[in-house]
C-alpha cells in the first residue's frame, strides 16, 4: 500500500547546488542511483556520472550541464527515498530548475525527456545574453520594495530587476552587467548589509531571458506533460494547475520571471505542509527555509545518513 503524508513536502534545488563528488557516498549504498545517471547520460549523449565525480568543474558549472546534472542528482535522490519505503509527499515544489525535477518525480514529465529538454532550456539561457553581457548578484538586507526601487534607480535605460525572492530580505538581482554593478552600489548606500556578485554568467529569470523563453516555448510545445501525481506549486505565480497547458506556460514564464521562493514556502505551509524534505544535493533550500520560517522543518537529503534519518523519522510517526 502507498502511504501517504499530507503535511510533508518534497523540495528540490537549482542551479548552484551542485559539487564535484555529489552523491558519491549515497551511490556506494544504493546502485539506483547511478542507475539513474547511466540513463541521463543515454539521452544526453555525455558521462554524466563521470562528469559530477571527476569534473571538470568548468563544465559541471556550464548551465547546460548544470541543468540535466541537478535533475537527475534530485530525481536520484527521491528514487532512493522511494526505494527505501519513504512515503510519498503531499505536496512538491522546486526552485527554478528544481521545477523540472519535482515534475519528472510527480510523473507529469518523462524523466530521459526532461534530461534533454533541461540541456536546450540551458543553452537556450546561455545563448540569450553574451558572455560578459549579464551579471547577477545577491542583495542582503533590504526588503523587497527596497530592492526593487534600487533595481529602477540603477537601470538607466538598462536591464536590472529581481529574480528571485529567496527569503525575507534575501534577493537575488540580474540584468545587464553595468546595471547590476550600480545597483550592488546603490543597495551598499541604501543600507544592505550585503551585496555582492555571484559566480553565474546568466542573467537568469530576468527580462533579458525573452529570447529564451521563446524557444523554450517551441521546444516544450512537442513534449508530452501528463497531469502531476502530487500537486506542485509553480514559481512563477505560487500557483498550483493539473492542466499541462498551463503547466507549459508557467514553464516558459519563469525563465524571464521571478522565482517566488518566498510565496511557494508560504503557499505549501497554508496547504497544511509542517515538513519539507530538500532531495539533494546540498542544503540551500533548508537554508532559505529556515529564514522565511523557523517553526518549518526542513531535512536535506543527499548521503545514506541523512537518507536513513530521514526514513526512520517517518517511521516513527
Amino acid at each position: 500500500m502507498m502511504i501517504q503524508r499530507p503535511n510533508l513536502a518534497f523540495l528540490f534545488p537549482g542551479q548552484g547546488s551542485q559539487s564535484i563528488g555529489m552523491l558519491a557516498a549515497l551511490a556506494d549504498r544504493h546502485a539506483l542511483v547511478q542507475k539513474t545517471f547511466i540513463e541521463a547520460s543515454a539521452a544526453m549523449g555525455t558521462d554524466l556520472w563521470q562528469l559530477i565525480q571527476a569534473g571538470p568543474e568548468s563544465q559541471l558549472n556550464r548551465t547546460d550541464y548544470t541543468q540535466p546534472a541537478m535533475l537527475t542528482a534530485g530525481v536520484a535522490v527521491w528514487r532512493a527515498w522511494r526505494e527505501g519505503g519513504g512515503p510519498m509527499p503531499g505536496w512538491m515544489a522546486g526552485h527554478s530548475l528544481g521545477e523540472y525535477t519535482a515534475l519528472v518525480a510527480a510523473g507529469a514529465l518523462d524523466f530521459a525527456e526532461a534530461v534533454a529538454l533541461v540541456r536546450d532550456r540551458g543553452r537556450y539561457m546561455q545563448e540569450a545574453v553574451a558572455e560578459g553581457e549579464g551579471a547577477i548578484a545577491a542583495v542582503l538586507g533590504l526588503d523587497d520594495s527596497a530592492v526593487e526601487a534600487v533595481c529602477e534607480q540603477a537601470a538607466e535605460g538598462q536591464c536590472v530587476e529581481p529574480v528571485n525572492y529567496n527569503a525575507p530580505n534575501q534577493v537575488v538581482i540580474a540584468g545587464h552587467q553595468a546595471a547590476v554593478e550600480r545597483a550592488l552600489v546603490a543597495a551598499k548606500e541604501a543600507g544592505a548589509k550585503r551585496a555582492v556578485p555571484l559566480p553565474m554568467s546568466v542573467p537568469a529569470h530576468c527580462s533579458l531571458m525573452a529570447p529564451a523563453a521563446d524557444r523554450l516555448a517551441e521546444r516544450l510545445a512537442g513534449v508530452a506533460i501528463n497531469p502531476p501525481e502530487i500537486p506542485i506549486v509553480h514559481n512563477v505565480d505560487v500557483s498550483r494547475s493539473a492542466d499541462p497547458a498551463t503547466i507549459r506556460e508557467r514553464l516558459v514564464a519563469q525563465v524571464r520571471s521571478p522565482v517566488r521562493w518566498v510565496g511557494c514556502v508560504q503557499r505549501l505551509q497554508a496547504e497544511g505542509i509542517s515538513e519539507c524534505i530538500e532531495c539533494g544535493p546540498g542544503k540551500v533550500l533548508a537554508g532559505l527555509n529556515r529564514r522565511i520560517d523557523r517553526q518549518l522543518t526542513t531535512r536535506p537529503i543527499d548521503d545514506p545518513d541523512s537518507l536513513a534519518e530521514g526514513l526512520n523519522a517517518m517511521e516513527e510517526r
